[in-house]
């Protein structure tokens, strides 16, 4: 059966597919989580469509299609790849929600102390989009070494670029869609906000909002241990450092705010746009 083979063709797409379903769906709610990924999933394969024959928004490329057969394609852009960015996009954004809010520990646990206007904001859609373009800076270049790992040789530019093989128009591609799919889970969160469907797993789950950072931590580690697995050393320490920086500045926000004083508004705030949430005691 095809699907099963696409599956088995690539696993890990499957694995932080479903971590994206649990975390999203207990961040966000059922609903949110179904409708971005419908809405993601177009709008990333459009991208890509878009690419492969017009050179934009990623620059030139080509699938190849040797694992046609293997694997569900759509219209000449594999399921598996336009999936990728439903999970990475959410990553992306958790990870920018939890930059941009107050957080509250208790104990070991992190809570993010979320607006509905930090939901929203533009400035949270634009560094969802930047730590989306810090994954992708350390996954295509080892995607497209695909032939010496399980993921196999799917595709290629059509002129190498100077970032180990890759074209900068790929990544300021990825920058423009990704900003543009954060801005329609946006529009999907406040929409369904406005018709009065909320999320209800905050009072069960109050460490939910830590699985999409954690997403995010383990594309991450995966394709960097991908990357050293195949002896690709430069390249791998360059991602290492790539990540080291928005990695330790990230820690040093995070520390500074859970220091920081105004907690009691921040939570105020946090309970007046989502009044179902019980908070953990600090």
């Amino acid at each position: 059966m095809l699907l099963l083979s696409t599956i088995a063709l690539r696993p890990y797409v499957l694995i932080f597919l479903l971590v994206y379903i649990v975390g999203c769906t207990l961040h966000l709610g059922l609903k949110r989580t179904i409708l971005f990924a419908i809405a993601g999933y177009l709008l990333a394969w459009l991208s890509e469509l878009s690419s492969i024959h017009n050179g934009f928004p990623y620059g030139s490329y080509y699938y190849i299609e040797h694992t046609r057969g293997q694997e569900i394609w759509v219209l000449g852009v594999p399921l598996m790849d336009s999936i990728s960015y439903i999970f990475l996009a959410y990553a992306s954004y958790s990870l920018a929600l939890l930059v941009m809010s107050p957080i509250q520990r208790s104990s070991w646990l992190i809570y993010v102390l979320e607006t509905g206007n930090a939901r929203n904001s533009k400035k949270t859609a634009l560094l969802g989009a930047l730590m989306l373009v810090y994954l992708d800076i350390i996954i295509d270049p080892v995607a497209l070494q695909g032939n010496r790992w399980f993921l196999g040789q799917i595709y290629g530019y059509e002129v190498p670029g100077i970032y180990f093989g890759v074209p900068i128009s790929n990544f300021i591609g990825w920058f423009v869609v990704g900003f543009l799919m954060i801005v329609v889970l946006q529009a999907i969160d406040a929409r369904l906000r406005q018709n009065g469907i909320v999320d209800y797993y905050g009072h069960k789950y109050p460490w939910r909002y830590v699985i999409g950072p954690m997403l995010y931590l383990g594309v991450l580690v995966f394709n960097l241990a991908v990357t050293f697995y195949i002896s690709e050393y430069m390249l791998g320490w360059v991602g290492v450092f790539v990540a080291l920086l928005p990695g330790v500045l990230i820690y040093t926000i995070i520390r500074l705010k859970l220091d920081a004083e105004g907690l009691e508004k921040a939570r105020d705030a946090h309970l007046r746009d989502f009044p179902q949430a019980v908070l953990p005691r600090p």
